[in-house]
């Protein structure tokens, strides 16, 4: 099971971040933003979207595997995650700045991340004690 989630959730967030850098990508390749037909084109005549789209439909089907399977609570704190590969990717790609307070930001995100991991591994542990004594 430890396999399924590691895997599903590497999956979730190279299609996540995947998506968001094709997103940016698109913008920077569609400029400048402008409010007609003609921005509209430079959009969907960039390979960048359609990536972005298939970013998001891989995510979305991820997404639901991992929930059949995995506690919400966890689970969605660790889709955010993607949080902090978008900003590494961003910084790689865009060159971005990555500042003081963007790598605490992204150490508060992982270690929430952990502690909701670690709390619920607390959660289940105390129900198949507690299983165990009722038979």
């Amino acid at each position: 099971m430890r396999k399924f989630y590691l895997i599903g959730f590497a999956l979730l967030l190279l299609f996540d971040t995947l998506g968001q850098s094709s997103f940016k990508l698109t913008a920077i390749h569609a400029q400048p933003l402008e409010a007609n037909l003609g921005w509209i084109s430079r959009v969907f005549t960039q390979p960048w979207v359609y990536i972005a789209i298939a970013g998001y439909i891989g995510a979305f089907f991820t997404w639901m595997a991992l929930l059949k399977k995995a506690p919400v609570g966890p689970a969605f704190a660790a889709s955010h995650l993607e949080v902090v590969t978008v900003m590494l990717v961003s910084a790689f790609l865009f060159h971005e700045h990555i500042t003081a307070i963007r790598i605490i930001g992204a150490v508060f995100i992982v270690g929430g991340i952990i502690f909701l991991a670690l709390a619920e591994r607390e959660i289940v542990q105390n129900e198949n004690r507690h299983d165990d004594k009722t038979y």
